[in-house]
């Protein structure tokens, strides 16, 4: 199982708001994410970003094209 997704970030403000908490932000949708999508990026629940995840991009691919099996 992978650890948490590597293209998950935590920002306090962004499409022109800003937050008291950090929410949840997917950088290769460039969009924030429900609770419940930062639950399979978090590999909670015995979820594997890579597997459970249909816009995980492998760190490793030279060009983006390695994407989970969806």
């Amino acid at each position: 199982m992978a650890e948490t997704c590597p293209h998950l970030a935590y920002r306090t403000e962004g499409d022109g708001k800003s937050f008291d908490t950090a929410r949840a932000f997917c950088t290769v949708t460039e969009s924030f994410v429900q609770p419940m999508r930062a639950d399979v990026c978090n590999a909670r629940y015995g979820l594997d970003p890579a597997a459970d995840c249909e816009f995980y991009v492998d760190p490793g691919a030279s060009d983006g094209s390695e994407t989970a099996d969806r």
